[in-house]
């Protein structure tokens, strides 16, 4: 749950709704820790421009008619939100035009939805003997066996070690997989 009045449905999200309800709750995550805890405005910043990309990414990738319209409201009000701080006079004026009563100063703070931060499918990269030869995606609740049976399974990967001796194969859970041949 972002805010109270903010409640969504996230039953009927599409694969982009998902990631963007995602970077709403990691942007929130990541500005609060680095504002209340350890002070790194700028990264506080980043973490905000990076949300922006996202909606930005969003509006370009989904047809006008699919796109979650309270979904948009919640990210772009949580946007405003977290700008306050830093540019405070340019938030209540995005505030205003957003059609938002009040100050912008008088909302309360974001809390995040840790659910949200937990994702279906993760990409991890296919290297041979270090060097990258593909990607794969893949549920994110796989076995380091099953995520290396399904590296190995990848036709990239069987093109690339066909006759050859595969020697060892190292997992690093939700980052790669790396298969060493001679």
């Amino acid at each position: 749950m972002i805010r109270e009045d903010q409640a969504i449905d996230t039953s009927k999200f599409t694969g982009e709704d998902k990631e963007l309800w995602f970077m709403v709750n990691n942007t929130v995550k990541r500005v609060t820790d680095d504002v209340g805890q350890r002070f790194n405005f700028n990264t506080a910043i980043s973490a905000i421009m990076e949300l922006v990309n996202s909606l930005y990414y969003y509006k370009d990738k989904v047809a006008d008619e699919s796109k979650n319209s309270a979904l948009l409201k919640v990210a772009i009000e949580n946007m405003i939100i977290m700008l306050a701080p830093f540019i405070p006079h340019a938030a209540e004026e995005l505030w205003e035009l957003a059609g938002k009563e009040g100050s912008v100063h008088d909302q309360s703070w974001s809390k995040y939805d840790s659910d949200a931060l937990v994702k279906d499918e993760i990409e991890i990269v296919l290297q041979i003997n270090g060097k990258v030869r593909d990607k794969l995606v893949i549920p994110s609740n796989l076995t380091r066996e099953q995520v290396e049976e399904q590296a190995l399974k990848n036709e990239k990967i069987k093109a690339e070690t066909q006759g050859k001796n595969v020697v060892k194969v190292i997992t690093v859970p939700g980052k790669l997989v790396n298969i060493v041949v001679k």
